[in-house]
C-alpha cells in the first residue's frame, strides 16, 4: 500500500450492540475493497477480523480488529469494533483515535441498549455517526420500524440516505435519495444494477432528496444561501454539507446494507470515501496540558498507543495513531510515559493479522509496529523536539470482580507476570494484590470478560488458574463513646518496661466538635485538647488524636508511640480483622516510671487500651455501598427491580431515557458478585450497567451476625 497524505485518510470505528453483524460486515468491506478473494464467515471461524483463537472458541469479537482499505485514491482505516458490553473499552479506544462511527443496527431489533451505550460514547467525543441498518435480508427485518426508532431517539437529525423497497428474503433493491437511483442485486450480491427509480417510489424519494437537501445546506452558509436561491444543491454540494453536518453532528445519515449477502456494501463505502470527513478537517486533539495538537506531517514526529496485542511467532504488536509529524522506520523515540527510548524498526498497515510493511505513514494515519521494549496501550512516543503526552481515553469502571490464583502456588509469580502483559494490553482488566484481603483481586467490564483472560492464560500461556468469591473489603467503626485505661508492666531482670494509658473513643464525624466534658458509670472527665491531629486513613475514614494530658503524665516524647499502637489496632478490627475507620481518639491520663518507661511500653499500652475501649463502643461493621445504575427495556422493569431489591438494593429512581428505561439503585458489593450474569439472563442480554463505589454503611444487625459468625468460624479453623 501507498503512503497517503494527511489530506486522504480517513479513520472509522465499527461499533453497534453484540449481534448486529459488524464482523460480517467489515468481511464483506475487505471483499469489495479486494483485500480479501472469498468472504470469510463467524460460523466458520474464518474471518479477517476474528482471527484470535478465544474469538473462534466462543463465536464472538474480543478484541478491536484493525483494516485498512483504499478505495477512490483514499485510504480509509477502520476498527471493527467488539459488540459485547463486557469488551466496551476497545470500542471506547477506538472512538478516540477514529474520526466518524459506523452504528451498525441489526434490522430485526433495532435501537437496543447497546446503541445506546454506543451512542453515548460518541457524544462524549463528538464524533460524527453514521447509522447503517444491517441484516434487512432475515426474515424478523423492519426497517420502518428501525427507522421510528431512530427518529424517536435521536430526533430530527436522523436523514435517510436510502430506503429498502422489500426486507426479509426479498431484500434486493435500495433506493438511494443522494444518487437518486435504484440499486438492485443479484441473488449473491456484489456489484448492483444501478436503474432508474420506480414510478412508484419515485414521489417518496423527491421527498426524501428534499429533506437530505435541507438538511446538507444547513450546515454552511454558503450551502444555505444557494438552497434558497436555486432551491436544490448538486450531488458535490450535498456532499460538501452532509461531510460538514457529520463533523458538527448536525445529521446522522442512515444507509441500508446485508453485509451477510453483501448487498449495499460497495456503496456504503462509496458513501464512506465521499463524505466522511477527512483527519485534518475534524477538530485537533488536545494533549495532557491541553493544548491542540493538529495533525500536522511537516511538525515533529508523535504516536499514540491505542491498542497492543501479544501474537503467535511475532511477539508484541502496538497499534498506534500518528497525532503529529511522520513517522518513519529506523525512527528513534522517546516513550513520554515510562522514559525509555524506542527505535520503531519496521512500520505496516495491517488487515486483521495480516501486514504489509510501508516505509513511513504521516499524521492522521493508523498503523504498527512490532517488538518495542517497553511500551503499554496508552503510552505516547515522540520524535525529537516534541513532548507531547495524550491520556485522552477513559475507560469504564470495573464491574466483575473474582479472586485469582494459580493452580500450583509454584506458579503464582508467573501467573502475576502473564497478569501484568495482559493488563497492558487491555486497561479494563485490574490486577490488584490486596494487602487487607490477602487476595489477588482481578477486575473486568463482566463475567464474560474475566472468562475470556482465563481462557487465555490457561489456553495460550499454559497455566491452570482458578477463580474464587473476593472478599469484601468490610470496614469497622464505633457507635458510641467507650473509656478505657491499659498499664503495660514487664519485669524480667534489669530495665523492665512499663507504661500505662488511659483514653477515651468516640464516633467521628467531619465537623463535629469534642465535647469538652465525657461522663462514664457517673463520673465526669474534663478535657481540653492541648493538641489535636487528623490523620486520615490509606483504606478510607480518619484518625483523630487528641493529646489532653495535663500535669506530665505521660511525657510528650512517648505520644508518638501511643499514636503507632492504635493505627497498628486499627488495621485489625475486633469484629472481623477489617481496617477500622473513624474514630477520635482522646488520650487524657497515665503513668511513667522513671526507668523503665520507653516507647515500645506506651505503644503496647496504647494499643490494649484503644482495643478494650473499642470493644465497649457499639462497634458495628460497614459495607462498601455502589451506585449502580442499569439500562433496560421497559419490558422488563419488574423483574429488575425486583432482583435489584433481593440484593438488600435502595432503590433511588428511574426515568426514561431515548426509548429505554433507566433505573437507579444503591447496592451493597457484596449482593454484586453474580450481578453481571444475573442481569443478562433476566433480560436475553438486553441490558446493561454501570457501577460506581458510594460509601460505606452500617451493615444491618443480621447480616452483621452472620459475618461475625463466619469470622469466628474461620479463625477456629486457622
Amino acid at each position: 500500500m501507498k503512503v497517503y497524505p494527511t489530506n486522504e485518510i480517513k479513520n472509522i470505528a465499527i461499533i453497534g450492540s453484540s449481534g448486529s453483524g459488524k464482523t460480517t460486515l467489515s468481511e464483506a468491506m475487505l471483499f469489495e475493497s479486494g483485500i480479501i478473494k472469498r468472504r470469510g464467515s463467524v460460523d466458520n471461524g474464518n474471518t479477517v477480523t476474528d482471527y484470535f483463537p478465544v474469538e473462534k472458541e466462543y463465536g464472538y469479537s474480543v478484541f478491536s480488529t484493525i483494516f485498512s482499505v483504499e478505495w477512490n485514491n483514499r485510504k480509509l482505516n477502520f476498527v471493527d469494533c467488539p459488540g459485547s458490553d463486557d469488551f466496551a473499552g476497545g470500542a471506547i479506544a477506538a472512538l478516540n483515535v477514529t474520526d466518524t462511527a459506523l452504528m451498525v443496527i441489526n434490522g430485526q431489533y433495532g435501537v437496543e441498549v447497546g446503541t445506546i451505550n454506543m451512542f453515548r460514547n460518541t457524544e462524549k467525543i463528538g464524533t460524527p455517526v453514521i447509522f447503517v441498518v444491517n441484516q434487512l435480508d432475515k426474515d424478523n427485518a423492519d426497517y420502518d420500524k428501525v427507522l421510528l426508532q431512530l427518529k424517536e431517539t435521536y430526533g430530527s437529525k436522523v436523514i435517510q440516505i436510502q430506503y429498502p423497497l422489500q426486507c426479509g428474503q426479498n431484500f434486493h433493491q435500495v433506493v438511494d435519495v443522494l444518487k437518486m437511483k435504484m440499486y438492485q442485486w443479484k441473488p449473491e450480491g456484489g456489484v448492483p444494477e444501478i436503474l432508474d427509480i420506480p414510478d412508484s417510489e419515485i414521489d417518496k424519494a423527491k421527498e426524501l432528496q428534499a429533506a437530505l437537501v435541507e438538511a446538507a445546506a444547513e450546515n454552511d452558509e454558503a450551502l444555505m444561501e444557494k438552497f434558497f436561491e436555486d432551491g436544490s444543491l448538486s450531488e458535490d454540494e450535498m456532499r460538501e454539507g452532509i461531510r460538514k453536518g457529520l463533523i458538527a453532528r448536525g445529521m446522522f445519515p442512515v444507509v441500508c446494507t446485508s453485509g451477510g449477502k453483501d448487498m449495499g456494501v460497495r456503496r456504503l463505502m462509496e458513501f464512506l470515501g465521499n463524505n466522511v470527513p477527512y483527519v485534518n478537517e475534524m477538530p485537533p486533539r488536545q494533549n495532557a496540558e491541553g493544548k491542540d495538537v493538529s495533525p500536522d506531517p511537516k511538525s515533529p514526529p508523535s504516536i499514540f498507543i491505542f491498542k497492543t496485542t501479544v501474537e503467535p511467532h511475532i511477539g508484541r504488536v502496538s497499534y498506534f495513531k500518528v497525532m503529529s509529524g511522520t513517522i518513519k522506520s529506523g525512527d528513534d523515540v522517546l516513550n513520554e510515559d515510562r522514559g525509555s527510548k524506542e527505535r520503531i524498526s519496521q512500520l505496516f498497515v495491517v488487515a486483521g493479522q495480516t501486514r504489509s510493511e510501508v516505509s513511513e505513514l504521516q499524521a492522521g494515519d493508523i498503523g504498527a509496529t512490532v517488538k518495542l521494549k517497553d511500551v503499554n496501550t496508552g503510552n505516547t512516543l515522540n520524535g525529537k523536539g516534541i513532548d507531547n503526552k495524550f491520556d485522552f481515553i477513559k475507560y469504564p469502571n470495573s464491574k466483575y470482580r473474582r479472586s485469582i490464583k494459580a493452580v500450583n502456588e509454584a506458579d503464582s509469580e508467573k501467573m502475576m507476570e502473564i497478569l501484568s502483559r495482559m493488563r497492558s494490553e487491555d486497561p479494563t482488566w485490574i490486577v490488584e494484590q490486596s494487602k487487607e484481603l490477602k487476595q489477588i483481586i482481578v477486575s473486568g467490564q463482566g463475567e464474560f470478560h474475566l472468562k475470556t483472560l482465563k481462557w487465555r492464560i490457561e489456553n495460550n500461556d499454559k497455566l491452570a488458574i482458578e477463580f474464587g468469591e473476593p472478599k469484601i473489603p468490610y470496614r469497622e467503626t464505633i457507635t458510641k463513646q467507650a473509656r478505657a485505661d491499659y498499664r503495660h508492666k514487664k519485669q524480667s531482670g534489669g530495665a523492665g518496661q512499663f507504661g500505662e494509658v488511659h483514653l477515651i473513643i468516640e464516633p467521628y464525624e467531619d465537623g463535629k466538635p469534642m465535647p469538652e466534658v465525657y461522663k462514664f458509670n457517673g463520673q465526669e472527665f474534663k478535657i481540653q485538647a492541648r493538641d489535636v491531629q487528623e490523620h486520615p486513613l490509606e483504606w478510607g475514614g480518619k484518625l483523630v488524636f487528641v493529646n489532653s494530658i495535663v500535669g506530665g503524665s505521660i511525657d510528650a516524647r512517648f505520644l508518638p508511640a501511643i499514636l503507632k499502637g492504635i493505627l497498628g489496632r486499627m488495621e485489625q478490627g475486633p469484629l472481623t480483622g477489617s481496617y477500622a475507620r473513624d474514630v477520635r481518639v482522646i488520650v487524657y491520663d497515665g503513668k511513667m516510671h522513671p526507668v523503665d518507661s520507653n516507647e515500645i511500653s506506651f505503644m503496647l499500652a496504647g494499643r490494649n487500651a484503644f482495643s478494650e475501649a473499642f470493644k465497649n463502643a457499639g462497634p458495628k461493621i460497614l459495607e462498601p455501598i455502589y451506585d449502580v445504575e442499569v439500562s433496560l427495556p421497559a419490558e422488563y422493569m419488574g423483574d429488575v427491580m425486583g432482583d435489584l431489591q433481593g440484593r438488600r438494593a435502595m432503590i433511588m429512581g428511574m426515568s426514561s431515557e431515548k426509548g429505554y428505561e433507566k433505573l437507579m439503585a444503591k447496592v451493597p458489593l457484596k449482593e454484586m458478585s453474580s450481578y453481571s450474569t444475573s442481569l443478562s439472563s433476566i433480560t436475553g442480554g438486553r441490558a446493561s450497567f454501570t457501577m460506581k463505589f458510594a460509601g460505606y454503611e452500617l451493615v444491618p444487625t443480621d447480616v452483621q451476625d452472620k459475618l461475625l459468625k463466619e469470622y469466628e468460624a474461620s479463625q477456629t479453623e486457622e
